[in-house]
């Protein structure tokens, strides 16, 4: 019995050809697609047309609680429920908060930047399809690869890799989920 199938996976030898195929695929109407490289590649985002992740928003609001719940619990001790007079102070020193302040809003923005990778990449994801494909172990070394996932509205198992063989691709494998 046969596995089902999670797509079909083409390998390039370099990245100007990835990157190419890419924006082929895209004009094709592939839209569950995804690229694996060695190397960081810039315009790979774009040709993927990968939305901008919300993550610095929800980082900057982790933040930004933290700084507020920080300054607002020292601004508490020391002018509400714990005041005291030290050589004629004012109640309210702001200065002197200005430390634990900004303790409390990178602990809130590392911890917010921290549990948000976990949920937007779907960690933890020990196994993934893409492992199974043969020499998908060069992607890390020196291959570029690009899957077309089945669940592509787009996807026809023939028209799919007759189009991925028009990109001349050193190989097109099929990929078991």
């Amino acid at each position: 019995m046969s596995k089902p199938l999670y797509g079909l996976m083409a390998e390039f030898e370099n990245e100007h050809q990835l990157v190419h195929a890419c924006e082929r695929a895209y004009e094709e109407g592939y839209r569950k697609m995804d690229a694996y490289s060695p190397l960081p590649i810039e315009e790979l985002h774009h040709a993927l047309h990968i939305p901008d992740s919300p993550l610095p928003k929800f980082v900057f609001v982790g933040g930004l609680c933290g700084m507020m719940g920080g300054f607002g619990l020292l601004y508490w001790i020391a002018n509400i429920e714990y005041p005291m007079n030290v050589g004629g102070r004012p109640w309210y020193s702001w200065p002197q908060f200005i430390p634990i302040t900004f303790e409390t809003t990178v602990l809130a923005a590392g911890l917010t930047t921290l549990i948000s990778l976990v949920l937007l990449c779907g960690f933890p994801q020990p196994y993934h399809p893409v492992f199974n494909a043969p020499r998908f172990s060069q992607a890390t070394r020196d291959r570029f690869f690009l899957c077309i996932e089945a669940e592509d509205p787009n996807f026809d198992m023939q028209r799919t890799r007759q189009f991925l063989s028009t990109l001349h691709p050193a190989d097109v494998a099929e990929v078991e989920a």
